[in-house]
């Protein structure tokens, strides 16, 4: 009696034993051995499972083992397994591979090299109820962190200014455009938005007095002209587009110019200084909205002003805690701690310690490090009992 498999591709002829009851394992046995060393497609992988367990069946109507085979339900459980494990199919967070390359990659990989590379990885094998070697289910997360690894590895960050709208402004003395211009961090997933509005004329200041600091550098930048006439045509206003956004990149890509103050606060001091008047107003949750997209815009320009920073994020600490959202507001008075690195004579670390005590105190966050902090400043004599409160310093700070 012989088991026979009849593929185009690949016919072998399993000897029959006269113990049934151990029959088929041997057969398995078998098939293990080639499917260590054979790269096998998803489709043969599917007629040879319906074709074992057909003669699994037929054997096992004539002399059942419990003890020697697996129950039905467990062999349909693992063949379906081992059938998706053949396919060749990965499913990764990043679309990388398209499911035929993916397919190419695991035959190509299956042998006895690709399972050794993995285990030299930490990556454990085990052995399945059909004899072949299974990886643990830990397999594909880890072929996940590793190709977005090496994907984040040839990905290089880089800022893009897209100007995403123009419009036409009337106001009681002027008529001008206003572009729109998106700060987009690319190579990496970007959710925190960060834009700013500026005009034609706001861009010839920032370009003059780039000249004055920078002449050499801005030698070979070239600037849109200013005319006369048709300024605000559809094709005009297309074309100034197209040309700020040129502009912005040309500068931005100049090392020396692209840490400068005059620089970065064309990008964000107009904000913190409309936040700051908000929240004077008691304005909160539109100075908020205001601060925040300031703190984005000097996160993804890597200012290097600390003071503003600060002032930024004690700012958004406040508006948080006026608006009760006091999760928020102690993340944020953290993060400013933390720029301010234990300077004991600003005059931010008083107010900011009370306010993390007081907010890590109502949301019950340990807060016996500021507490601390705080009692040492005490001892060398600085009175930190009567000081103005967080926001009445804010309110107060002159902004240059």
């Amino acid at each position: 009696m012989h088991f026979t498999i009849n593929n185009p591709s690949w016919h072998q002829t399993l000897p029959a034993h006269t113990n049934c009851g151990a029959g088929p394992h041997n057969a398995r046995a078998d098939l293990s051995a080639n499917f260590r060393h054979k790269s096998v497609v998803s489709g043969m992988a599917s007629k040879i499972i319906r074709k074992l367990r057909t003669t699994v069946r037929k054997v096992n109507t004539t002399e059942e083992s419990v003890e020697d085979f697996p129950e039905r339900s467990e062999l349909d459980d693992d063949t379906e397994g081992f059938s998706a494990r053949l396919s060749g199919t990965l499913s990764f967070g990043d679309a990388g591979l398209a499911d035929e390359d993916c397919c190419e990659t695991a035959a190509m990989n299956s042998g006895p090299e690709f399972l050794q590379s993995f285990e030299s990885d930490g990556i454990d094998y085990t052995e399945s109820p059909l004899g072949e070697l299974k990886p643990s289910n830990m397999l594909t997360t880890q072929l996940q962190e590793n190709w977005n690894k090496s994907r984040r590895n040839l990905i290089v960050e880089k800022l893009v200014f897209e100007v995403t709208s123009a419009n036409v402004v009337h106001d009681s003395s002027s008529k001008y455009v206003a572009y729109t211009i998106h700060v987009i961090k690319s190579g990496s997933f970007d959710d925190n938005k960060a834009l700013i509005i500026r005009r034609y004329t706001d861009f010839a200041k920032l370009n003059v007095e780039l000249h004055k600091h920078f002449k050499e550098e801005m030698g070979n930048v070239v600037f849109p002209k200013k005319i006369i006439r048709r300024n605000f045509t559809h094709e005009t206003i297309a074309k100034r587009s197209r040309a700020f956004e040129q502009y912005l990149q040309h500068i931005h890509s100049i090392a020396d110019i692209c840490k400068s103050k005059v620089f970065l606060e064309f990008f964000y001091l107009r904000d913190l200084k409309a936040g700051q008047g908000l929240l004077r107003g008691g304005m909160c949750e539109d100075a908020l909205e205001t601060l925040v997209n300031a703190f984005h815009l000097q996160q993804k320009l890597c200012s290097l002003d600390t003071e503003h920073l600060l002032f930024t994020q004690a700012s958004i600490s406040v508006c948080y805690q006026e608006l009760d959202r006091l999760d928020e507001a102690q993340t944020y008075c953290e993060q400013a701690l933390q720029t301010i690195n234990n300077q004991e004579n600003h005059p931010l670390l008083v107010p900011l310690l009370h306010s993390n005590i007081r907010l890590s105190w109502k949301i019950a966050k340990d807060k016996r490090e500021s507490e601390a902090k705080l009692q040492q400043i005490q001892e060398a004599g600085i009175d930190v009992l009567n000081q103005p409160s967080l926001k009445e310093h804010l309110i107060k700070d002159f902004l240059e």
